[in-house]
């Protein structure tokens, strides 16, 4: 601990973290009464560099929708998010190290939802339902495991 009574971030952590995520898939539903352009900058916020494809659509009530989805997939951008995750206040990382067995699937993926609002205000907040951008992780873990997968997350949480 430092003077301030803070862990200290030990180089030698950087490296493992570096492959810790293959790629990041997102997915966030723009309703009509939304704003396009907005909820656009919202995945912005998180993934500066994303592209992002558009797909329209129609709800149950004939109502027009716009899918938002896209690929990350680069190393620097995959490990900037990790590192924005990592930034969370104590309470969300608690929850996510307690939630870990059900937003992971067998494959290693993580499976996340982020705050549409708090995401424009440039925030990551991850909800549990709701209006949110939808997130599927794919841990670097080998093999593809749940357990594998788990415990890479937790580790990551825990050295923070």
């Amino acid at each position: 601990m430092n003077k301030q009574g803070e862990k200290n971030k030990s180089p030698f952590l950087i490296p493992f973290f570096d492959k810790m995520i293959h790629n990041i898939r997102f997915r966030e539903f723009v309703y009509e009464s939304e704003n396009l352009d907005e909820l656009t900058q919202a995945i912005y916020n998180i993934f500066p560099d994303a592209e992002i494809e558009s797909e329209d659509a129609e709800g149950l009530m004939e109502d027009k929708i716009i899918i938002l989805s896209g690929v990350v997939d680069k190393k620097r951008q995959t490990k900037a998010f990790f590192n924005l995750l990592l930034e969370l206040d104590q309470n969300q990382l608690d929850k996510l190290n307690n939630d870990l067995e059900r937003k992971v699937d067998d494959k290693g993926n993580l499976f996340l939802r982020l705050s549409k609002e708090d995401a424009v205000d440039e925030k990551i907040t991850i909800v549990d339902s709701g209006d949110s951008i939808h997130l599927k992780v794919k841990i670097a873990a080998y093999p593809a495991k749940k357990e594998i997968a788990i415990k890479k997350v937790r580790e990551a949480i825990e050295n923070n």
